[in-house]
């Protein structure tokens, strides 16, 4: 599939109706969900055929995604009710058997928990943590690394890309920055003064085989 046909697609996926400023839920772009998708699939074979999950997938873009690049299975996980009914709602309108649902707070999924280490490939769009949430970006960073077997692909803050590179060596991993994108965020809640903000936003590439099944989240960031 080309990359424009597949952003096609995801120009169809419904997104957030009310979205929820303390979850912050800002859509991924069809844009920039169909670079990272496509990139994952022809670069390093992480969805064709692969268990796939996505953390905090919201309405279900990188899982519709994914699903349409053949992925064996995508089990999305959210917390948010509301989110998961359109994503489900996606999932019909796509057609897609291979698309599971499963309602939960991310945070509280421990290491021993059944979905440790249980994937091939893990990809989000996890919180920033930039309003009450700080640290929740590297939680669902380590999170990740303790379900994928290969590999975690996300996007993070530009601005936080030593921190998190210092933190891959601390976790045993290796961590390539593939590109750096401008995040076009458009105003979606009353505080916002601009219509839209251009975020620099890097999309990184965790590379996981090397970890231990022991290794898992701790609180520490």
């Amino acid at each position: 599939m080309r990359l424009k046909e597949l952003e096609g697609y995801l120009q169809q996926v419904d997104g957030f109706e009310n979205p929820k400023v303390d979850l912050e839920q800002y859509p991924t772009t069809p844009h920039i969900a169909a670079h990272m998708l496509y990139t994952m699939d022809t670069s390093f074979g992480d969805i064709e055929g692969k268990l796939v999950g996505d953390l905090g997938c919201g309405c279900g873009v990188l899982s519709i995604g994914s699903c349409i690049l053949g992925s064996a299975m995508t089990i999305g996980f959210d917390i948010d009710s509301d989110a998961l009914e359109i994503a489900s709602r996606n999932c019909v309108e796509f057609e897609s058997d291979n698309f599971e649902l499963v309602q939960c707070d991310v945070q509280h999924i421990l290491p021993c928990h059944k979905w440790k280490k249980k994937f091939d490939t893990i990809v989000m769009n996890p919180p920033f943590g930039t309003k009450n949430n700080k640290g929740i970006d590297l939680e669902f960073l380590q999170l990740a690394i303790a379900m994928a077997n290969t590999s975690v692909y996300s996007l993070h803050k530009t601005a936080t890309r030593e921190h998190i590179k210092k933190k891959a060596i601390e976790w045993g991993v290796k961590l390539d920055v593939l590109a750096e994108l401008r995040f076009d965020l458009a105003a979606s809640y009353k505080f916002h003064k601009r219509k839209t903000v251009d975020i620099a936003v890097d999309f990184i590439r965790i590379d996981c085989s090397a970890t231990s099944s022991a290794h898992g989240p701790s609180n520490s960031h």
